[in-house]
């Protein structure tokens, strides 16, 4: 199925029983062996993240369920489990959903996965509409609020090193999540809002088609170079 360049497209999760985190996680961990585990998620506002209480850097009643009260992601990293527990096993995949429904969706990120480079959300806007304006293919992209992540083609960190060396300038709001990194997945919401596909990956049992880092990180350093605050300012 052809690419079209610049559409987006309403993406199929698997049907389930429960809500869309389940779905949509079975799919990630079974249909694209992306490794997979559920993130934090958010206090209610009757545990304590109301107006009354502390909800750190999100807004009322959006603060992180994990003891920082002063978290920068809020909802968006794993906590318990860890990092390390992320898995294709379908069994594993609806216990976790099973008993935490709507918990955020956790990729975690190198190795034989998806790596990602995020930047601030209007720095994303323009540097997707240079690499289309340059008939380059793109793989998924995950939008927040705040930011977007394209996810690329496993890579190194020496490769990533040499790249980035040969540039004159790297702003700092740029954030490279390969090995040992995570990032959050659709239809996940944390404490920025609601998580979805700029770009949605094509409907189907493959995995989606992911560019090499590469093919993009030009266009994402120039893109957040020439932000409004010259891609200094590291927003989550």
């Amino acid at each position: 199925m052809r690419e079209i360049p610049g559409k987006r497209r309403r993406l199929r999760f698997r049907r389930s029983e429960g809500p869309a985190q389940l779905g949509a996680a079975l799919t990630c961990a079974t249909a694209w062996q992306w490794p997979v585990l559920p993130g934090v998620g958010l206090k209610t506002a009757a545990a304590g993240g109301g107006r009354g209480g502390s909800s750190g850097p999100g807004s009322p009643g959006r603060a992180c369920a994990c003891p920082d009260p002063e978290c920068v992601v809020p909802g968006a990293h794993p906590f318990d489990p860890g990092l390390l527990a992320a898995t294709t096993d379908e069994r594993m995949i609806r216990w976790w959903w099973t008993n935490r429904p709507t918990a955020p969706i956790m990729l975690a990120t190198g190795g034989a996965a998806p790596c990602a480079i995020s930047l601030p959300a209007v720095a994303g806007a323009v540097a997707l509409t240079a690499l289309d304006g340059m008939g380059m293919r793109l793989g998924p992209v995950v939008a927040t609020a705040t930011r977007w992540s394209l996810l690329v083609a496993p890579y190194s960190l020496e490769r990533l090193g040499e790249l980035l060396y040969a540039k004159d300038w790297v702003p700092s709001s740029l954030r490279f999540h390969g090995e040992g990194g995570y990032l959050v997945l659709p239809p996940s919401e944390t404490g920025t809002g609601q998580v979805c596909w700029e770009r949605a990956p094509l409907a189907g049992s493959a995995a989606p088609w992911l560019p090499d880092v590469e093919a993009v990180v030009d266009a994402l350093v120039a893109a957040s170079n020439g932000a409004p605050d010259g891609g200094s300012r590291l927003a989550y």
